[in-house]
């Protein structure tokens, strides 16, 4: 399979990367500096996720997309999301997984609502989910077989394999999942029909 990764050279897009190469896919990423390792399945693209050319050299001629795109206090992420969706419609390439933030699941406390809304998430700050939330939101309106990956804290780690997944809501009491299990899962929605079109939360 021919693979298009976002985000490669961040933490979770790395492990996804690596799982990849692994397994013999052939990868196409699209990175601003040269960050990551020569390998003869990958195909290192260097430019912006934020311009349309850039994204359509990486996404054609794929089957799938992987999008790790950090938002590290900038809209480079809802920036970019737009021009995945119009690159994978213009090429009819349908499966996507990203990685989004356990602030946009449904919120326990207060239905109706997100968790970063509904008072679940104890962070003050909410920069990250809204970018995440216009991700999902656009998601939505398409036609695409999506998959929004949820991790609450995420602190670096390997993967131990013990976690829990929820459709649509955080694991009751769950408070944290590896950087590698949030890759391993991710990766493996390669495979998976569980949750087309949904956001799925992650926790042990």
């Amino acid at each position: 399979m021919k693979l298009a990764i976002f985000g490669a050279t961040g933490r979770v897009g790395g492990e996804i990367l690596k799982h990849a190469l692994a397994d013999g896919h052939h990868v196409k990423a699209l990175v601003r500096s040269e960050k990551l390792q020569a390998h003869p399945n990958l195909e290192i693209i260097l430019g912006d996720v934020r311009n349309a050319e850039d994204i359509e050299k990486t996404i054609v001629g794929t089957t799938a997309v992987f999008s790790a795109i950090g938002t590290d206090r900038t809209t480079t992420l809802s920036e970019a999301a737009p021009l995945i969706v119009q690159s994978m419609e213009n090429h009819d390439i349908k499966r996507v997984i990203t990685i989004g933030t356990a602030g946009i699941l449904d919120s326990r406390l207060s239905p109706g609502l997100l968790r970063y809304e509904g008072g679940d998430s104890k962070r003050k700050l909410t920069f990250a989910a809204e970018e995440h939330e216009a991700v999902y939101r656009l998601f939505e309106k398409t036609s695409l077989h999506w998959t929004i990956v949820c991790p609450t804290y995420l602190p670096d780690g390997d993967a131990r394999g013990n976690y829990r997944a929820e459709k649509e809501l955080l694991p009751k009491e769950g408070k944290e999942i590896t950087v590698g299990d949030t890759a391993e899962f991710a990766y493996r929605q390669l495979e998976s029909q569980e949750f087309i079109q949904s956001r799925v939360g992650l926790a042990y």
